[in-house]
């Protein structure tokens, strides 16, 4: 399971990320792979349900050209009320059984501010060549009739 690996924002705005182990990251630097971004808080109840299709889309996409993460906009200042530390990030990982690396936007800005994401919880899809494709998926909720991962599934298979 990939909960081990947390990253947080370093020089996002050229989508670097590093992890705690020092491992780094370039979200649009995956050439020939499409990348999910599920884009959430730990804070947020909807975020649950987000979790859910992201791992239905992990499940789905396991062994093909998809990369899939989970970036957390809670803050890392302990003085904001959206505030979440990394031992907060990993309970939310685990009782959500996430099944994709989770990322950290530590100011909780700089994901929403580059790719102009205008709600949380949001998907948003990169294509191989990095680029994003299409709109953001947002508009999660709770009534099981409505799932996000057909349209997402949609727009993967199109790139792939």
């Amino acid at each position: 399971m990939a909960l081990s690996v947390l990253f947080s924002v370093a020089a996002f705005s050229q989508t670097v990320l590093t992890s705690l182990d020092g491992s780094r990251v370039d979200v649009e630097g995956q050439k020939g792979k499409v990348v999910v971004l599920a884009v959430g808080a730990a804070w947020l109840p909807l975020s649950s349900k987000q979790a859910e299709f992201t791992n239905a889309l992990a499940k789905k996409y396991a062994g093909k050209n998809v990369v899939i993460y989970f970036i957390a906009t809670d803050s890392a200042s302990a003085k904001s009320k959206n505030f979440a530390d990394n031992e907060m990030l990993r309970k939310f990982a685990l009782t959500n059984k996430l099944n994709v690396p989770l990322l950290r936007d530590s100011d909780g800005a700089a994901t929403l501010k580059k790719f102009k994401i205008d709600q949380v919880p949001s998907f948003v899809i990169l294509d191989k060549n990095g680029s994003v494709a299409g709109e953001q998926f947002g508009g999660i909720t709770t009534d099981a009739k409505y799932d996000v991962t057909v349209p997402i599934a949609k727009v993967i298979d199109r790139l792939l």
